[in-house]
């Protein structure tokens, strides 16, 4: 109870100090809105990128070609093998033997053209097609190692998959990934600067409460928590307008659009539960800069 009583008391008081240095509370308050409003555009934008290359990269497939002389439990094999391939979307697997893909060609040949006078004339004894499986895998980075596994099953002719579209995809999700991280560490590493020369300046202004509870022989975790607290407050607080800004203005960009991107060419992540997740992350940034930034500079003053 002791213990919940501080903590209350100290959260009282922070919002109090708050209160009392506003002019300097305000400077953090809107570098740390600033910070995450930017953080909040990264996100989004790097979700809507990988949400993008996911969905082209449901198009990379794995054709196989079957031996054409197989028999029809040597294709029951190879089918059982490729189901067990954790990699491989095993209710996305499409099977095609001679006589449909000679279906096939014959629907998208023209009537009259060669290929379709040709293709006509096979019947089941004499059909030279090779029958085929179509493989879509799990995630973007496992096409080759999949189609490794496959070529080593027994009838198994040849592979055809897209190795050089799937390593650029890879690049630009590195990139994508890459930038992100290293815009959000800038930022939060200016903010987290500023809150504690704002932490540190109301530390002066408190310096002789700060030595009579020194003297008196108050420890320095009970002397540091009530500006790791308010630090924390303004972290919070400075989170809330860059949260309600993505939630709102992202769904209206998204209902704005009707959920596409580019004359319809590129489909956006749908607002919820994706605005949510990324107002979380906002909430958890913000909380941890403004305890980081406070606990740093009063354990600075402290040393000294």
């Amino acid at each position: 109870m002791r213990l919940i009583r501080i903590i209350y008391r100290n959260i009282v008081n922070a919002f109090k100090s708050i209160f009392r240095n506003f002019a300097l509370s305000s400077a953090s308050l809107i570098c740390t809105t600033i910070t995450l409003i930017v953080v909040a555009i990264a996100l989004l934008t790097a979700g809507n990128i990988n949400h993008f290359i996911d969905s082209l990269s449901d198009n990379l497939t794995i054709v196989v070609f079957v031996d054409s002389g197989a028999t029809e439990q040597e294709i029951k094999n190879i089918e059982n093998g490729i189901a067990e391939i954790e990699a491989v979307k095993s209710d996305e697997t499409i099977y095609k033997d001679k006589k449909k893909i000679k279906e096939e060609t014959l629907e998208k040949s023209k009537k009259g053209s060669t290929i379709n006078n040709i293709v006509s004339t096979w019947d089941d004894n004499n059909n030279p097609l090779n029958p085929v499986f179509i493989i879509k895998v799990k995630e973007l980075g496992q096409l080759e190692k999949t189609a490794n596994k496959i070529s080593k099953m027994d009838k198994v002719a040849s592979l055809k998959y897209s190795k050089d579209v799937e390593d650029r995809m890879l690049t630009v999700v590195k990139v994508v990934k890459q930038i992100t991280i290293w815009i959000i560490v800038g930022l939060v590493i200016v903010t987290v600067f500023l809150i504690g020369n704002t932490t540190r300046l109301i530390i002066y202004s408190r310096s002789e409460e700060i030595e009579i509870m020194r003297l008196v022989g108050t420890s320095n975790p009970i002397i540091k928590l009530p500006f790791v607290i308010e630090g924390t407050i303004l972290g919070i607080l400075g989170s809330i307008i860059p949260i309600v800004a993505t939630i709102w203005g992202y769904t209206i960009f998204y209902e704005k659009l009707g959920g596409y991107f580019y004359s319809g060419a590129i489909e956006l992540l749908g607002a919820t539960p994706f605005t949510i997740y990324a107002s979380l992350i906002l909430l958890g940034i913000g909380t941890a800069v403004g305890m980081v930034g406070s606990y740093v500079a009063v354990r600075r003053y402290l040393k000294v």
